[in-house]
This record gives structure tokens, C-alpha cells and sequence, in this order.
């Protein structure tokens, strides 16, 4: 097949519609539904990313795509009983590695993985498809899926759900073209190969970088490629907690992941942990509910009249002082930056997140301010020297 009509583009008035290949034919095969034109933007940026953070760490790895931008990407280490209670994964038995990316790829944001594409470096198993099927979700792309994966996904979205396979031994055209406005672009695809060699030059006065820190900052670059410029991303152990795109500003950047890392975090406090719900509310309203708990807005969950379609017994506040006081216990944090941080600003709102390591390329001409405010609080930084935009 060298071509696939779709129904129509980004929005319903651009007609017509379609992928297709200048030469040879298409490395996807699709399995089950009608994928649009945005749906297979979100499956060819995912599944790029995934298959570069397997590359690069041995992990299978996943990631939730949305318009174009990961909401979450994370390497299959194992769940601990964090992990489990705080992404309701209910299950009797070991998941697998691929589960396991996938569980804290949407867990990272779950309001933003609302609706989202997935993508997985490995084969799409039982428990991915399981988890899948309760999950609002828009389609998948993996290189291949069990039979019993596949017999559950096409029963999900009333048959519609949208499958996608791709030959994970395609690769692009060294030359890639778009039109834009009726001109034609043309750029080198960006090939460039993230890994630990491009970690080694450290400029802190701290050099100790630990591993678990280096495969974290390969996670936050490899994500970074994939993101909508200007971005900036922080990750703990293996999956990303804060992503923030498409900004026009490097510190509203660093500020929005920021604030989606503190929210990963607070999901965690107790309070949150011990909230009840009330029988058999709807995935989305509980992750909605969580949301505002946590938020300045608390009292639209918690108001009378409010609280008893959500919780069984209302809930204590949150108060401002309990959430100060658990996000300054973050720590291990590592935030990485697709170009540089003009100034120490950045540096000073990643340190409230529990940010320890940073990567970015480097090159502002106040990086003696940016290296001053990370030696300030013993951070780990490394000068990549590359730059990570993409759009």
C-alpha cells in the first residue's frame, strides 16, 4: 500500500486527505478502526520516541501522545506500591515490562492523556490491552500485538478503536519535505543519536552523576526531541512527571512542567492516596476530582452539594501549608531543556520541584549565572551542546 486516504485533516474543511509514500510503500499496516490525520501525526512523533528510548536505555518504553506532543513517556521499570495505588492499577499479577511503561506513560498527566495516541517500543500484550479497554483513548501504534491484545482492542470504542502496526525496521528518507502555505520546506531528518556520551561534559562544581540520573536525562532528551518547541521536561526514575510545550518562554516552560511535576507529586500525599470515592465513578471524573483536590480550586470538589457525587465522606482540605511542606520532600528530580536557559530563573523554579540534575545544551551568554545558581544548591549539571527543537 503506498497510499491511505483519510477522512479529512487537521480539521473537518481541510479536504481532501491523505499519507502516502513518493517511493516504495508504507511501513503501517492498519489493524483495526480509521486513524485521522492528526491520529497518525501523534503515531509516527510516538512511535519515534519510544523506539529511541529503547534504543538508548534496553527498556521497553511508551509514551502518550497528545496533538503532537508527549503527555507522558516512561521506561518499563517495574511499579511499586506507589506506583500501583496512585495509577489504580488493579491487577493479581505481575505486569509486564511493557504494561509497566505504559501505566506510568498515562499516569505522568493523566487529564492531558485524556483522548490520547499510544505508543510502544514492544509487542502490545494482554495487560496493555486490558488496561487499555477501560481507558478513553483514541488509538495505539506498536510493532506488533499478541492475538488476545488484538481480540481485545477490537472490541474497544464499539469495534472503532484504532490500530495501528508498523514495520519497526522502516526508516525515513534522509531528506524530509512539508509545504507550508504552498512552500515547500526541506530538512536533514533529525537523526541525531541521544545517549550518555553527550553527557560528559559537567560544568557544576558537583560532578557526581549517579546512573539513575543519566538514564533519567536521556529520557528527558529523547522526550524533548518529540515535543513542541519550547520545551522543557522533568523526569524521576524512568518516566517523565512534567512536560511543558510549546511555550514562548524558556521559565513559562520551565514553570508549567514544574507545576505538572508538583501535581505528580501531591497525587502522592496521603490525603490523596486516602481519598474515597464514591462506587463506580468514571475514570476521568476521579482523575478530574484528584486534579482540583489538589489545586486552588478545591472547593468546587469539596463544596456541599458537590463532594457527595464524588467522594463518600468529604474529604479534609489540602491546605496550602501541607502542599509546601510535601513538595519540598521531592528530591531526585532531573529537568532537561531543549535549548538553553537564558537565565538562573530557571534553575531557581526547577529547584522547587526537587530538581538535583539538569541537561540542556548551554550557550547563553549568562551561563556563568545559570552554573552559579546550580552550584548555589549542589546541582549536577551537564552543557549538552545540542539543541532539541522541534515543530
Amino acid at each position: 500500500m503506498t497510499e491511505l486516504e483519510l477522512k479529512y485533516g487537521c480539521n473537518p474543511n481541510q479536504k481532501p486527505s491523505r499519507i502516502f509514500m513518493k517511493e516504495g510503500e508504507l511501513p503501517i499496516t492498519v489493524l483495526n478502526g480509521k486513524p485521522g490525520y492528526i491520529n497518525f501525526l501523534d503515531a509516527f512523533n510516538s512511535w519515534q520516541l519510544v523506539r529511541e528510548l529503547k534504543a538508548a536505555t534496553g527498556w521497553a518504553s511508551a509514551a502518550s501522545f497528545k496533538h503532537v506532543s508527549p503527555a507522558g513517556a516512561a521506561l518499563g521499570y517495574p511499579l511499586s506500591d506507589t506506583d500501583k495505588a496512585m495509577y489504580f492499577t488493579e491487577t493479581d499479577h505481575e505486569l509486564s515490562s511493557i504494561a509497566c511503561a505504559y501505566v506510568r506513560a498515562r499516569g505522568a498527566d493523566r487529564l492531558c492523556s485524556y483522548g490520547d495516541w499510544v505508543a510502544l517500543s514492544d509487542e502490545c500484550d494482554a495487560d496493555v490491552a486490558r488496561m487499555l479497554a477501560s481507558e478513553v483513548s483514541d488509538g495505539i501504534i506498536a510493532p506488533s500485538y499478541s492475538a488476545e491484545a488484538l481480540e481485545i482492542l477490537k472490541t474497544k470504542r464499539k469495534g472503532g478503536y484504532n490500530v495501528v502496526q508498523i514495520d519497526p525496521a522502516y526508516e525515513p528518507a534522509p531528506i524530509e519535505r512539508r509545504d507550508i502555505f504552498g512552500i515547500t520546506f526541506e530538512q536533514g531528518h533529525n537523526d541525531l543519536k541521544i545517549d550518555g556520551e553527550m553527557l560528559k561534559n559537567i560544568v557544576t562544581k558537583n560532578t557526581e552523576l549517579p546512573e539513575a540520573a543519566k538514564m533519567d536525562m536521556i529520557v528527558a532528551l529523547i522526550t524533548l526531541k518529540y515535543t513542541q518547541s519550547n520545551s522543557v521536561c522533568y523526569v524521576k526514575n524512568g518516566q517523565t512527571v512534567g512536560v511543558g510545550a510549546g511555550q514562548q518562554s524558556r521559565i513559562h516552560c520551565t514553570r508549567l512542567a514544574g507545576q505538572k511535576a508538583d501535581n505528580w507529586f501531591l497525587r502522592q500525599h496521603p490525603k490523596v492516596m486516602g481519598l474515597q470515592f464514591v462506587d463506580k465513578i468514571r475514570r476521568p471524573d476521579r482523575d478530574n476530582a484528584i486534579d482540583i483536590y489538589i489545586s486552588d480550586e478545591y472547593e468546587d470538589v469539596l463544596a456541599d452539594g458537590a463532594w457527595q457525587s464524588v467522594f463518600k465522606t468529604r474529604p479534609e482540605v489540602l491546605t496550602p501549608e501541607e502542599k509546601k511542606a510535601w513538595i519540598a520532600t521531592q528530591e531526585g528530580v532531573t529537568v532537561g531543556s531543549d535549548a538553553f536557559f537564558p537565565f538562573g530563573d530557571n534553575v531557581e523554579r526547577a529547584r522547587k520541584s526537587g530538581v538535583q540534575y539538569i541537561a540542556q545544551p548551554g550557550g547563553s551568554i549568562r551561563d556563568d549565572n545559570v552554573i552559579e545558581t546550580a552550584d548555589k544548591y549542589g546541582m549536577v549539571m551537564a552543557f549538552t551542546g545540542i539543541r532539541l527543537f522541534h515543530h
